[in-house]
């Protein structure tokens, strides 16, 4: 597989996670908790295949291919970093909205 084609490979999987990770937040602010996490799982898929990706693009430079730099690289990375990121404060986001979403039903 070419450069490029790694490149957007990881920039489309850190995307499609990013994007899944926000719906399963709308998800537990609608209450459906269970609903959240399995998007939430599926996001993790995606993005370990982004992941997978990187990897691959590690492992080449360690073999000694040369990996060039470019600004299409960096974003492709920066994207993967601000999806992890995400990852995390979205898991916390839901566990504190699972967990006011209990108190609601106590009240009720």
């Amino acid at each position: 597989m070419d450069l490029e084609t790694i490149i957007f490979e990881l920039i489309s999987q850190a995307g499609n996670a990013k994007s899944m990770m926000f719906e399963a937040l709308d998800e537990i602010k609608s209450g459906h908790i269970e609903k959240s996490r399995q998007i939430m799982k599926e996001a993790s898929t995606e993005l370990n295949k982004a992941h997978n990706a990187q990897t691959k693009l590690i492992q080449s430079e360690i073999n000694g291919d040369k990996v060039d730099v470019s600004l299409l690289l960096i974003h492709a990375q920066d994207h993967l970093m601000s999806a992890v990121q995400t990852e995390d404060m979205i898991q916390i986001l839901i566990e504190q909205q699972s967990q006011i979403n209990e108190l609601k039903k106590g009240r009720e």
